[in-house]
């Protein structure tokens, strides 16, 4: 029978350490973006038939909106889907071959979609305030 080998390999499990890529980071807000904007689908078709159920509903839809708070939800759920619309244009910009698949063009693209979003985000908050 042979030897068992003992891997002594470095094991990191405190994450605040570890510095990830834009490219990274921009992955993972896509799909944080993705199931921010998937609840919200039900929050904002809630909102929408409560608005269309009488002209009662829409005076209490209207209501509601006119929170701070509530503006405030709604301009994070604008912004979260503009992210995810940018980041889906950039990965299938990526998928057809119209942007080259290296680390630069990668982290140059995510920078860009951040950059869009940033802009995006402000429209929102004009549009919601």
């Amino acid at each position: 029978m042979g030897k068992t080998v003992k891997k002594q390999r470095p094991v990191n499990l405190d994450l605040s350490t570890i510095r990830f890529p834009v490219t990274a980071i921009s992955s993972i807000l896509h799909r944080v973006s993705g199931v921010i904007t998937f609840v919200a689908l039900g929050i904002l078709l809630w909102l929408l038939g409560l608005s269309l159920s009488s002209p009662e509903g829409f005076l209490q839809a209207a209501s509601i909106m006119d929170s701070f708070f509530v503006k405030f939800i709604m301009w994070g759920i604008l912004t979260a889907l503009a992210y995810h619309v940018v980041g889906g244009i950039r990965h299938m910009l990526a998928d057809f071959g119209f942007m080259e698949e290296t680390l630069q063009v990668g982290t140059r693209s995510a920078q860009a979609a951040f950059g869009i979003t940033v802009v995006l985000s402000i429209l929102a908050g004009v549009l919601v305030w």
